[in-house]
């Protein structure tokens, strides 16, 4: 159903000396908006295939940051009983002990991986699934498998199986991984190669600075029902999507009302919390709005105007977990409604003001916070 062109556009990577582009796919609602159910179309058409190939996988393991979505979605085409966690590079008290591990390549290099979830489960899974946005080499993927497989031994002799919407890998990458006893599938299959002379002739900018050091008036915001459950520590994936579902269809009517009718409604996450706003936004969607979805993200990506480059205006923000992080915002467009929908502490108002600081220059006419993080005050 997919091919290159609908997965694939190339972007150039500001400051990073290992690897300087970087693949934007235009359906994952990452880094561009995009329309929510064709975000989640693809999402589970990978998941399809995956249950295709392995029916009987209980456990999804997705790669933080670009693929929580991509992974929470096809782990829900194997059931509502399939286990999902996905890796994080947040630090968190709870989820056990946990296993690091390094994507060599990235801008944040460093992933954990929290164990308490996994420790419950691994006994009785009869297979093993991680779940990427793209595999260009393995060398990720391998250092998570050989770091879980040293934690617990007993996934050694199950099935382990790599999916992603685009795979790159060469011969010799597939080889690798066929003797590290892992099978990789994808959506898309594109041959390796080396992209930076293709990425370096784009001629790219700094994203514009909007983080502020006064005091910014608050911005509007409503605490989601409950807290949202964090597929950091794992999640069953019926309950987890059933939640963000049940979540959705409570805010939704709300929403639309804030929203002039005629105009167009942003559903933003926010880094590593993605599933919940793509929930929203096909909810919204559903009801004849007019919605995109995408997220902050901490990708430094160089801005260009160049006919085919994905990424035309962006701005620079403190995030909104940790105000001494960096993270940033793409591609944003006027709307009549902007919602961001975050599981972040409430306590760090510059992030919060920062994005919202973004939103405004950008043109968005209405902004509102939901804030599902366990800090917040529930009904």
């Amino acid at each position: 159903m997919y091919t290159e062109d609908d997965v694939f556009t190339l972007a150039r990577r500001r400051h990073n000396t290992k690897r300087s582009y970087l693949l934007i796919n235009p359906l994952q609602a990452k880094h561009i908006p995009v329309s929510p159910s064709a975000a989640v179309g693809m999402m589970c058409c990978l998941g399809d295939k995956i249950a295709e190939k392995v029916p009987g996988a209980s456990l999804v393991i997705g790669f933080a940051e670009t693929a929580t979505s991509v992974a929470a979605f096809a782990a829900g085409r194997l059931g509502s009983g399939c286990g999902y966690i996905h890796t994080t590079r947040e630090f968190l008290t709870a989820g056990g002990d946990r296993i690091g591990f390094l994507e060599e390549h990235s801008h944040a290099a460093e992933h954990e991986l929290h164990c308490g979830f996994i420790e419950e489960r691994a006994a009785g899974v009869p297979a093993v699934v991680f779940v990427d946005d793209e595999i260009s080499t393995g060398k990720t993927l391998i250092n998570a498998v050989t770091r879980l497989r040293e934690r617990f031994p007993v996934l050694r002799e199950k099935p382990t199986v790599a999916a992603s919407l685009i795979s790159r890998l060469s011969p010799r990458d597939e080889e690798t991984l066929s003797a590290a006893g892992i099978e990789s599938i994808s959506l898309v299959r594109m041959p390796w190669e080396d992209l930076t002379g293709a990425a370096e002739r784009f001629e790219i900018s700094d994203p514009e600075d909007c983080t502020g050091d006064g005091i910014s008036p608050s911005a509007e915001a409503i605490a989601a029902p409950a807290p949202f459950p964090d597929p950091r520590l794992g999640v069953e994936i019926g309950e987890y999507l059933r939640f963000c579902r049940d979540e959705a269809a409570f805010l939704a009517p709300g929403l639309k009302q804030m929203a002039d009718p005629a105009g167009k409604i942003l559903v933003l996450g926010t880094e590593e919390c993605m599933l919940p706003a793509l929930i929203l936004g096909l909810e919204l969607e559903k009801s004849g709005a007019a919605v995109r979805c995408h997220a902050t993200t901490r990708s430094p990506i160089g801005i260009c105007g160049d006919p085919g480059y994905p990424i035309t205006s962006g701005y620079r923000l403190r995030s909104m977990y940790d105000s001494r992080r960096t993270s940033y915002i793409y591609d944003l467009a006027p709307y009549a409604l902007a919602a961001v929908v975050t599981d972040a502490p409430r306590g760090n108002a510059a992030g919060r003001a920062d994005l919202r600081r973004a939103l405004e220059k950008a043109g968005c006419r209405r902004i509102v916070f939901i804030e599902g993080g366990r800090d917040v005050q529930h009904v």
